[in-house]
């Protein structure tokens, strides 16, 4: 069984719903969440947000988050998790940002740096990576990434 389709069972089983909020990966986990027949039982929207400006209007993810601790940050993510979760009222709210080159990389934000958030009923977490590769292999780590914390975090929901 492929992990989405373990998602879906999972969402289906314990009756979840889910939205997402992607920057780096440009809709890819979206696109794997949906090739699952029915996923719209649980799979309510995914939102594309690759401008800053994206971000602030459509999840509303703070102006202020986003000018001291940048879009690729770990203050981004959760705003980015918890912002799509509220705006679309889904009990689970997954996001992603980062940086998957090949350009836009600096020392203190290297290429491959990406932020995962899951804001789920009680909190938000969120996790690092910092994954190697070319424009197109950083994006599909990223989104295979997050589809493993978002089964995790599913299968240590009771």
């Amino acid at each position: 069984m492929k992990i989405e389709e373990e998602i879906g069972k999972l969402l289906r089983d314990r009756k979840l719903t889910l939205s997402i909020a992607e920057s780096c990966t440009g809709g890819l986990v979206s696109h794997l969440i949906t090739n699952v027949p029915g996923s719209s039982d649980y799979f309510e929207r995914g939102c594309v947000v690759y401008s800053n400006r994206a971000k602030v209007e459509l999840l509303g993810v703070p102006e202020d988050t986003i000018k001291r601790y940048g879009a690729v940050s770990s203050y981004a993510a959760v705003a980015m998790a918890e912002g799509v979760k509220t705006k679309s009222g889904t009990d689970i709210g997954l996001s992603i940002t980062g940086i998957a080159g090949h350009g836009g990389g600096t020392i203190e934000k290297p290429v491959g740096l990406v932020y995962i958030a899951i804001a789920g009923d009680k909190k938000t977490d969120w996790k690092e990576y910092r994954f190697k590769g070319g424009r197109e292999e950083i994006k599909l780590k990223s989104a295979t990434a997050a589809l493993e914390l978002l089964r995790d975090y599913l299968g240590t929901k009771t």
